[in-house]
């Protein structure tokens, strides 16, 4: 027998037998291109073992990461119109969006979720930058509206997890629209005298970085995080000068004094409890609100003697 060309059956079977292995046990981090075993990257709460790079992650995983286990529930938000505009470039928006949502499991780029953060009540908006980019249009200024009005339900913390590169282009000024909505849906929030925290991540870029993900009472920035308005390339264009090297980093940001202070993914719920606890005011503490007294309306004159005759 020829064992180059007649290999017998049985090792035959057992050395053709193809091995299923999934896809997803490896992942490669952007930052050093180190591959990490997928286990290890979830411990770690996908932060790179090797260089301490960020992964970006969906929005499910940051609440989970957050708040307290079997303590919270997603906030239903309203329906709104899937595609106002009837747009299309390369594709319908409304291919965009089922694409979307089967990539990603949610019907847009927020989830808002409310639940206690050890044991504190808090609410979270947290952005899945998977679903388009985490672009802002009418689904996601609702969403920060929900989220605002159930802080205030609940006499509870607000924290925001952005992650965007600004306002969705196929909603056109609809999308544009949301940058006040949302900047009025967080003023009752502070009018209620309740934490707003923001925690930026990579990247928090246009209009989500030009509304409400700047207007927080502490900012936040995850390590390596991209924040700013305009790309770099169209800054430099404008200006016709080159940028510092971490220019729109995180880093580069708390030099400058545009965040409070950059945190590390595993000490984020640490710190977001601590922040919690020194802003809370006790509700019996609260100042009274202050109802304002119109004036009364003047009086009439009193009728001339003459005209009276």
């Amino acid at each position: 027998m020829n064992w180059l060309t007649n290999i017998p059956p049985k090792i035959r079977a057992l050395v053709g037998k193809k091995q299923e292995v999934p896809e997803n046990l490896w992942a490669k981090c952007p930052q050093c291109e180190q591959m990490i075993f997928h286990r290890e990257l979830e411990a770690a709460l996908h932060v790179c073992s090797h260089c301490g790079h960020h992964l970006r992650i969906d929005a499910r995983t940051r609440v989970s990461s957050i708040l307290d286990p079997d303590s919270w529930e997603t906030v239903e938000l309203p329906p709104c119109t899937a595609d106002p505009l009837r747009f299309r470039d390369r594709k319908r928006y409304s291919e965009r969006l089922r694409d979307s949502r089967g990539q990603t499991g949610g019907d847009d780029a927020i989830l808002v979720a409310a639940g206690r953060l050890k044991g504190a009540p808090a609410v979270v908006a947290a952005f899945d930058f998977r679903f388009m980019g985490g672009s802002m249009g009418i689904a996601v200024g609702d969403g920060i509206i929900a989220a605002a009005d159930r802080a205030v339900a609940d006499q509870a913390a607000l924290i925001v997890f952005p992650s965007s590169g600004g306002a969705r282009m196929q909603e056109g000024i609809l999308s544009l629209v949301q940058m006040p909505r949302t900047t009025i849906g967080i003023e009752r929030v502070k009018a209620a005298g309740l934490p707003y925290i923001v925690v930026l991540t990579d990247p928090t870029t246009g209009g989500v970085s030009a509304s409400f993900a700047m207007l927080g009472d502490i900012a936040i920035a995850e390590p390596g995080a991209t924040i700013g308005f305009a790309g770099r390339r169209v800054i430099e264009e404008t200006i016709r000068e080159t940028l510092p090297e971490n220019f729109q980093r995180a880093e580069y940001l708390l030099e400058h004094g545009m965040v409070d202070m950059v945190v590390p993914r595993a000490e984020m719920r640490d710190t977001l409890a601590d922040l919690i606890d020194l802003l809370t005011v006790p509700v019996e503490a609260r100042e009274p609100e202050v109802e304002l007294e119109l004036p009364a309306p003047p009086a009439s004159p009193a009728p001339d003697a003459a005209v009276a005759e």
